[in-house]
């Protein structure tokens, strides 16, 4: 009886530690502040933090193997339906960002990142949220998260 239990606790333990790891999958993405991105103060574009974000996101996906482009291709479409950024510092014309992209939980009609930008110097820019809904190309209809994904999470 001892025994199984000590079995059972440590089968308990090793999945939270695996499930924990792929839970939280993060993706690294580093991109240069390009001039148009700024305004005459060479200070980044409120509204381009949001496609900073986009780049940090399809670049999450394509670690895994997957594209937008491929999900469209079979039929789902993954539509913006919040977003939440956090100023914290002004980010300037030539700065290296790195976009840290991280799942916050498992998928399952939405899915949902959070994201933080850092330059150079890993003074912390912004932080954010977003979530997207999978939606049936043909009907508009929400859906679930398509299995090869999971799978490629490891849920």
């Amino acid at each position: 009886m001892i025994l199984l239990l000590i079995i059972n606790y440590f089968l308990r333990t090793m999945r939270l530690i695996f499930f924990k790891k792929k839970k939280l999958q993060q993706s690294i993405t580093k991109t240069r502040v390009r001039y148009s991105e700024t305004d005459q103060m060479s200070v980044v574009y409120h509204g381009n933090y949001a496609q900073y974000f986009e780049l940090g996101r399809t670049e999450w996906l394509r670690d895994l193997g997957i594209t937008y482009k491929s999900m469209e291709n079979k039929g789902i479409m993954l539509p913006v339906i919040s977003l939440t950024c956090n100023f914290k510092k002004s980010a300037l014309y030539d700065d290296l960002l790195k976009i840290t992209t991280s799942l916050v939980k498992k998928p399952m009609v939405k899915i949902e990142f959070i994201y933080e930008i850092k330059n150079e110097e890993d003074q912390l820019i912004c932080t954010g949220n977003s979530v997207l809904a999978f939606i049936d190309i043909k009907t508009n209809k929400p859906v679930k998260c398509p299995k090869d994904l999971l799978i490629k999470l490891g849920f």
